[in-house]
């Protein structure tokens, strides 16, 4: 039983990880972020905040709102994703920080191509982070909330949401510095592309991930 909870505790933090690295390498392609993370990087791109500062404010904020549309129902436990949003927000600043001596390619298929890899570190860190079940980052802990609220389904608001943020951050840089800032094709590439990858990660290895946490399901 300990060792499963250990497992699960590396397949989690691994996943963070993993899915930070893969922020960070989408910020160096300068193609756009994936739609979670476009506010974040909004926030950076106008006020010059550092990615991981804004990430851990930006969760701070998903919390609030998901005690204002739940109320009563909110379950205490749920307080749980601040220092989970605080730590993904450190792990972006280390990252970043890692990555800071990278040059920012001008050429655009390489550009693409950075993009392209980000994806390849997203997707494996999100089919790792959830699996476990435990505390999920603050953005899908507010989807969660108004699906509950709602009654509308997880894939529902999820979209609704990632338009959402998309359109907030456009018209954010558009106003600020009169340019698209954190969006590009980048982010409509992204949020096709990890959402497939994801699907063929869980499709040919999420038997042996499940098996070897012991949970059912996809």
């Amino acid at each position: 039983m300990k060792r499963k909870f250990v497992t699960k505790l590396l397949f989690y933090f691994g996943g963070l990880i993993v899915m930070t690295l893969g922020v960070v390498i989408s910020v160096k392609s300068d193609l756009g972020v994936t739609p979670i993370s476009s506010i974040p990087y909004t926030m950076t791109v106008v006020w010059g905040m550092d990615l991981g500062i804004a990430t851990m404010l930006f969760s701070v904020f998903m919390v609030l709102l998901q005690i204002v549309i739940l109320r009563k129902k909110f379950k205490i436990i749920n307080l749980l994703q601040l220092p989970i949003g605080i730590l993904f927000g450190a792990f972006l600043t280390v990252c970043g920080k890692l990555m800071a001596p990278v040059p920012v390619p001008d050429n655009f298929i390489v550009k693409f191509i950075i993009m392209l890899v980000s994806t390849v570190f997203v997707a494996p860190g999100v089919f790792l982070y959830v699996a476990p079940r435990f505390v999920p980052l603050a953005p899908e802990g507010f989807i969660i909330a108004v699906t509950q609220v709602t009654k509308l389904s997880f894939s529902t608001v999820k979209v609704i949401f990632d338009v959402t943020m998309v359109a907030v951050s456009m018209i954010t840089c558009l106003v600020a510095i009169h340019s698209l800032g954190s969006v590009g094709i980048g982010t409509v590439v992204a949020a096709i592309l990890v959402g497939s990858e994801v699907k063929l990660l869980t499709k040919f290895f999420g038997g042996w991930r499940n098996k070897v946490l012991g949970v059912n399901g996809k």
